[in-house]
């Protein structure tokens, strides 16, 4: 959430759609709209409730971003919106962003204050999320106390002092469909009727693109920075869920057709727009497709995609400076050196897992899953904790000389995020249609379902990405016929599947789901083996000799103080010596890579210079 000055409408890419494009060291796709691909229905998610994740590193952040959000003062959440209401408020400040004050000023270092009460809602969907995963009783009665003592303090006077009336409110609708559906409040819809109604006269009506004024006054910049153009999703998913016909309208009103057309048209006019809230938008695109049958919008979302992945990191990030850049420009490259601010983590990578979760589900094509895999190993998994203080981790840093360190702001935008996505790792981890279930992330967890009265479980273990090897355990109450569909990474060459310790004869071709058809009994056992051979990826074509090191879907990241002289040969022949931390020889002695997860205060560099 941030001021972009910059905005260009210049097309970087004029080649036919779908056609394969290289970009950035890598594979671009761009997969077909025909008919035929899109015959299929969309695969279906699992519920919060059915995955049950067993990884220590997972169940970590989720235990300590849920409990962060249950120590916090209730008086506390609810004064900003009391104030703007001229009710009491009692109870100390929470601090950074969240806080109310009148004379905030932009131009100031300190923002205190920039966007007051906005993470509310996320906090309370991110605790419905994890209610619905952990079933804690008290966490549910958060949620219904925290939604009354809401519905008794929102008025219109919180949107008409907010700069960000449309952000906000599309965070109380997620907290409120959310809490409707996972922590089933009774009065959640009322409330967000409640909420539409106060809020209304004071949103734009329709999408308005950052930087351009729709509110009278003399304001300065600060009030033309809202995110309209973002918030169709959540009102679509409203609708979905049961809140009336009006969500469906107001969801189509705020479609951001003057972003989504050219991309429709594969013509991007994605140069100098604000990184994570475009990306987010894409989900709105998305569940225009889904809601309304929009074929436009879906292209615009998978043709948005492609140019993403053209200018990305090869950690999975995207946006330095929090701004979208041109594929076949220099400015990804630039950034190594001249930004720290690398990628918006929290924010873009639940912007990025929601995108790909969609475009998974549409086209059951593998690759979306590897993209979402990179991002959560390579940043989400890595950040550090959420603090009760309001301190959080803000950006990936892919710098030359890069550190981990928190925001200077307290509360900001991606304290809201951070929790969310935290909460999704299993709803991204395995999808199903009417008769088969696909595995897309290898995390230690259990998947459990029922197909009639037969319930079945499956139990994945292993140390991946660390190691190549991922086991998978059913149980069922009978036997039954079904596939399971298992994400082969395109980098996987020479991958195999075993069935209770006989290897398949069908082959295992990577950038698929390779599927495995058969009639399962209980105590059926599954081994995938992902060889995990070392690789080079280039920053760009124009910078060649400056690589990133990865293992499958991890960028291995190089631990030093100045420099290394390393060769091509050199790092490829990196090898492991402990779970999460490498070791290449040089001639000047060793280089030690550590995975993001194992950085801690060590400064690092994502890409290297080769010599």
């Amino acid at each position: 959430m941030r001021n972009s000055n910059s905005r260009s409408r210049r097309s970087f890419l004029k080649s036919t759609s779908f056609a394969l494009a290289a970009a950035a060291g890598s594979q671009v796709w761009f997969p077909s709209l025909t008919s035929a691909a899109l015959s299929a229905r969309p695969l279906d998610e699992f519920s919060y409730s059915d995955v049950s994740i067993t990884s220590d590193l997972h169940k970590r952040q989720l235990h300590e971003s849920q409990a962060v959000l249950m120590s916090l003062s209730e008086d506390s959440l609810l004064k900003p919106f009391r104030q703007m209401a001229g009710q009491p408020a009692p109870g100390e400040e929470l601090g950074g962003w969240y806080t109310y004050k009148p004379d905030f000023d932009y131009r100031q270092e300190n923002w205190e204050g920039f966007v007051p009460g906005a993470t509310l809602g996320q906090w309370i969907s991110a605790l419905a999320r994890g209610y619905a995963i952990g079933g804690s009783e008290a966490t549910r009665e958060r949620i219904l106390r925290l939604n009354q003592l809401y519905a008794k303090a929102i008025s219109g006077d919180f949107f008409e002092k907010n700069r960000f009336p449309a952000y906000c409110y599309d965070k109380f609708v997620c907290g409120l469909i959310d809490s409707h559906k996972y922590a089933g409040d009774p009065d959640a819809f009322s409330i967000l009727d409640h909420t539409t109604n106060v809020a209304a006269p004071h949103l734009p009506g329709k999408a308005i693109e950052h930087d351009v004024r729709w509110r009278p006054g003399n304001l300065d910049d600060s009030w033309t920075w809202d995110e309209s153009y973002t918030i169709s999703e959540n009102l679509f998913l409203a609708y979905q869920r049961g809140a009336g016909g009006r969500y469906k309208s107001l969801g189509k009103d705020y479609l951001d057709d003057i972003y989504y057309d050219p991309l429709s048209e594969n013509r991007s006019n994605f140069v100098g727009r604000h990184a994570y809230s475009h990306v987010n938008s894409l989900s709105s695109a998305m569940q225009a497709y889904l809601t309304l049958g929009s074929e436009k919008h879906l292209h615009a979302a998978t043709n948005g995609f492609a140019f993403l992945s053209a200018q990305s990191f090869a950690t999975g990030g995207w946006g330095p400076d929090e701004l979208l850049r041109a594929p076949g420009s220099d400015d990804i490259f630039a950034s190594l050196t001249n930004s720290h601010s690398s990628f918006e983590t929290p924010c873009g990578s639940y912007a990025h897992f929601k995108l790909t979760r969609y475009l998974l589900r549409v086209y059951r094509d593998s690759r979306y899953g590897d993209s979402m895999e990179r991002v959560m190993y390579n940043t989400i998994l890595g950040a550090r904790p959420l603090e009760a203080d309001g301190r959080t981790f803000y950006y990936a840093d892919c710098n030359f000389d890069g550190r981990k360190v928190y925001s200077k702001n307290r509360w900001p935008c991606c304290s809201g995020t951070y929790p969310q996505i935290i909460a999704d790792y299993g709803v991204s981890a395995y999808f199903r249609d009417e008769q088969d279930v696909y595995v897309n992330l290898y995390v230690p967890s259990t998947l459990h379902w029922t197909r009639g009265s037969n319930k079945i479980s499956l139990t994945q273990t292993g140390n991946y990405p660390f190691d190549s090897q991922m086991q998978f355990a059913l149980r069922l109450t009978r036997s039954e016929e079904f596939a399971i569909h298992l994400r082969i990474p395109v980098w996987a060459t020479g991958a195999f599947v075993a069935v209770n310790g006989k290897r398949v004869s069908s082959a295992v071709e990577p950038g698929t789901f390779a599927a495995i058809r058969r009639k399962w009994k209980s105590g059926d056992r599954v081994e995938l083996e992902l060889p995990l051979a070392n690789r080079l990826e280039a920053v760009n074509d124009t910078h060649p000799d400056v690589v990133a090191l990865l293992s499958g879907p991890l960028v291995l990241f190089a631990i030093k103080d100045t420099a290394p002289m390393i060769t091509r040969g050199q790092l490829l022949a990196a090898k492991k010596v402990a779970s999460g931390r490498w070791q290449a020889e040089t001639g000047s002695g060793p280089v030690t890579f550590l995975s993001f997860t194992a950085i801690d205060e060590e400064r690092y560099s994502t890409y290297l210079k080769l010599s």
